[in-house]
Order: structure tokens, then C-alpha cells, then sequence
């Protein structure tokens, strides 16, 4: 049995469907249901039972060696992705305390532990992006969510959990399955709403004089490399921290231009003002660097381009009956 916590969410949802797609349907589902859509994203999925995460939780400790005896291992995307998000002890709780119990429990009982870093942890980049021990004590994120993901990091190194696991920064995901997160939703699927209502796209400008507007970058990586990625870190038991990106750096304007292009419509891009509380701790860069997972690892499934993504994503989920993975 695997178990995906987050299972119905971006990510996790995505996970189990490729695990389908291997045949595999023994996993459980863990995650917390809201009053968000995020429950669509399971009608399409195939698998043995869902579990609320307090009742995952108690039932680990309560029933240890039924667990163990059942449980392969635990790919862990159960956390607030919301980068916006203030309250500090409920990130503290959900995505440091939550992942310290999951973690030690898979490291005292020799299980697979896979689990969901951010690229948030590197703060505002001039530390670079490698993914190494070293460099991660250095590191000082911008905001309350990236700290949250960052003193798991830490606390996985000084533990020596990490020795037993793989935990993943990703960078900018994109993809089908995103459709709950609201505010959290990728610029992709921002830009293909404004654009399909309005017929042009909005972006920030830029308040770097050395960077002209659009042309702020990001690593933005598509749902399916970020998948192939994690079930490379589960299937070969890395231990580490590992990049989940494409490493290569993109500006929003080739963002937009992807989506206009997969639309088929003319570029049409309008640049407005950065809300002034996020300027001081906005990201001019970000760009996995990749040697890790694929030098030296040898991770060697083809990574798409921006386009590529956007193409499929537009196409075969933005434009379809059914938006959603299976």
C-alpha cells in the first residue's frame, strides 16, 4: 500500500494517477476535504481507501504494526502551498509539525518517505539554487510558508531523517488538477482565464531597472515532469534533497506568449503595478539547478519546454470536456 497524503490536491491527485496508470490502485488517500472544489479531483482516480489526515495520524500511532505491515511507503504532498498565508502556528502545524511525525515514523520503521520541500526555501535566490546540505543551513526565506517547508528541511539534516528520504523543492508547477487553489492557481491558468474573458493577459511590472516588464523569471514546470520526478525519488529510494524543475529559467512574458500561441491569438499583454506588500519580497529569478537528479542520479526522462507544457495543458485539459488527470 502507498500512501499519498494530499492525495486531492495539485500534486497528489497527479501522483495517484500515474501510479493508476502503473496498475497500482493499493493506496490511501490522506488528506483534509474543504469547502473547495479539490474533491473533483479524485472522481477520476482508482484507489483503496481515503483517510482524513487527523485520523491518519491517530490511527499510525494507535495501530503501528498494522501499518507498517500494510504501508510500503508514504509520498507526503499533504502541506499549505499558500505562500500568502499569515497564520504561523497553523503552518507550523500543517506543514512542519505534520511532516515531522510522518517522518519519523517512516524512519523508525524502514518505510519509503518522499516529501514535498519548496523552491520557497531559497529566499530571494542570491544564495543560488543548488540543493545541498551545506547550502540549506545558509538559506533565509521570504516568506512564512517557505520557512515553514525550510526548518523541516533543517530538521530532517540534524535528525538525520533526510538520510532515510528525498525532499523536493519544487519550483513553479503548472498543470491540470490546480483548479481549488484560487489565488494559488499558476499564471498559466490565470493568463488562459484572462485571456479566454477578456482577450489580453495581465502581468506585473518589473521594479528592477536592469529587468524590463515580463521579463521577471521563473523555473515553471510542468504537472507531468514534476510527477516523473517524485516516482523517480520514490521507485530508487533517493535520499537527499533534490530540484524539481526544468532548469531552465523562463521570463512571464514567454509565459503569456506560450498560452496566446496554444490559443490560438494574438500576443496581447497589458502591464500593471505589483501590489506594494509584495515588492519587497518579490523573485526576480529562480532556476533549479538539476545536476543532482540528473547527473548524477541519471534522471533521463525527457523534461518539457514552457511551450510543450502549455500546448498539452491547454489543449487536452483547459479545452476538454474533462479538465481533469486520469
Amino acid at each position: 500500500m502507498i500512501v499519498v497524503t494530499g492525495g486531492a490536491g495539485f500534486i497528489g491527485s497527479a501522483i495517484v494517477a500515474a501510479l493508476n496508470a502503473r496498475g497500482i490502485k493499493e493506496i490511501i488517500i490522506v488528506d483534509a476535504l474543504d469547502e473547495s472544489e479539490k474533491w473533483k479531483n479524485l472522481v477520476n482516480l482508482k484507489f483503496a481507501e481515503y483517510e482524513d489526515r487527523e485520523g491518519f495520524i491517530k490511527g499510525i500511532g494507535y495501530d503501528e504494526k498494522e501499518y507498517r505491515d500494510s504501508i510500503e511507503g508514504i509520498i507526503h504532498m499533504g502541506a499549505c502551498s499558500s505562500t500568502t498565508e499569515k497564520n504561523s502556528a497553523f503552518l507550523m502545524e500543517n506543514n512542519y509539525k505534520y511532516s515531522q511525525y510522518l517522518g519519523e515514523w517512516c524512519a523508525r520503521n524502514n518505510k519509503k518517505f518522499v516529501y514535498a520541500s519548496s523552491a520557497a526555501t531559497y529566499g530571494d535566490g542570491k544564495l543560488g539554487f543548488l540543493d545541498d546540505y551545506i547550502i540549506a543551513e545558509q538559506l533565509k526565506p521570504l516568506n512564512m510558508y517557505g520557512y515553514s517547508k525550510h526548518l523541516f528541511d533543517l530538521w530532517a539534516i540534524r535528525t538525520g531523517v533526510i538520510q532515510k528520504a528525498a525532499g523536493l523543492k519544487f519550483f513553479n508547477v503548472y498543470g491540470p488538477n490546480e483548479y481549488h487553489k484560487g489565488d494559488m492557481r499558476s499564471v498559466v491558468h490565470k493568463a488562459f482565464g484572462q485571456i479566454k474573458s477578456e482577450g489580453k493577459l495581465k502581468l506585473f511590472k518589473s521594479y528592477r531597472p536592469d529587468i524590463k516588464d515580463g521579463g521577471q523569471l521563473r523555473d515553471f514546470i510542468y504537472i507531468k515532469d514534476a510527477v516523473n520526478m517524485t516516482l523517480f525519488a520514490y521507485d530508487n529510494n533517493l535520499t537527499g534533497l533534490f530540484n524539481v524543475g526544468t532548469g531552465k529559467a523562463r521570463s512571464f512574458y514567454d509565459l503569456g506568449a506560450a498560452v496566446f500561441k496554444a490559443m490560438g491569438k494574438a500576443i496581447n499583454i497589458e502591464y500593471i503595478d505589483m501590489p506594494e506588500d509584495i515588492r519587497d519580497k518579490y523573485q526576480y529569478f529562480t532556476q533549479a539547478n538539476m545536476d543532482r537528479m540528473i547527473n548524477e542520479f541519471k534522471y533521463n526522462e525527457k523534461i518539457a519546454s514552457l511551450e510543450e507544457g502549455v500546448e498539452d495543458y491547454v489543449k487536452n485539459y483547459l479545452t476538454a470536456d474533462d479538465q481533469y488527470v486520469k
